[in-house]
C-alpha cells in the first residue's frame, strides 16, 4: 500500500469551562503568521495517547493539571501545502483535531513561555465571537455544544 500523499498530525485540544468561561490560549503564530486564540492543547508525541497529550499540553500551556472528562468528538482540518508553517513542506496536512470536556485538578493559571502560546485566559463565552480565533475554537464549542 503507498503512502497517502498527505501528512497527518494527530493533536488533543480540551474545552475547560468555569461558569460562563472559557480557558483560551493565545497561539502565537510561531513568526510565521498573526496569532490567534486557540484552545489549550497540541500535538500528540509518537508513543502517547490522545488523553496524555491533552493532559501534557493542557499542562504546559495554562499551568493546569486536566482530567479528560468526556470524548466530545474529532475535528479534522486541512491545511494546503503552501500555508504549512514548515519551511518547504511539500505536502499537505490533515490536523486530526480530538477534542476532550476536561476539568481542572490542580495548579494555577499561567502562561507559557517559549513555546507555541503566548499567554492563557479565562474568556467570558458571549466575548468569543469578538475575538480573532482559529476555527478549533468554533468547532470544539460547537461540540461541547456551547454554540
Amino acid at each position: 500500500m503507498a503512502a497517502p500523499p498527505f501528512d497527518t498530525r494527530l493533536a488533543a485540544y480540551a474545552v475547560i469551562r468555569e461558569g460562563t468561561d472559557v480557558l483560551l490560549a493565545f497561539w502565537n503564530g510561531e513568526g510565521r503568521r498573526p496569532g490567534a486564540w486557540t484552545l489549550p492543547g497540541g500535538g500528540a508525541e509518537l508513543h502517547e495517547t490522545p488523553e496524555q497529550a491533552v493532559v501534557r499540553e493542557v499542562l504546559e500551556e495554562t499551568g493546569f493539571t486536566v482530567e479528560p472528562r468526556r470524548l466530545l468528538g474529532v475535528d479534522t482540518h486541512v491545511i494546503d501545502a503552501a500555508k504549512r508553517l514548515t519551511e518547504g513542506a511539500p505536502r499537505p496536512l490533515k490536523a486530526v483535531r480530538v477534542v476532550f470536556e476536561a476539568r481542572i485538578v490542580a495548579g494555577e493559571l499561567r502562561h507559557e513561555v517559549g513555546g507555541s502560546t503566548d499567554e492563557a485566559r479565562w474568556v467570558p463565552l458571549a466575548q468569543v465571537p469578538a475575538l480573532e480565533r482559529v476555527s478549533l475554537v468554533d468547532a470544539g464549542l460547537r461540540l461541547a455544544e456551547l454554540r
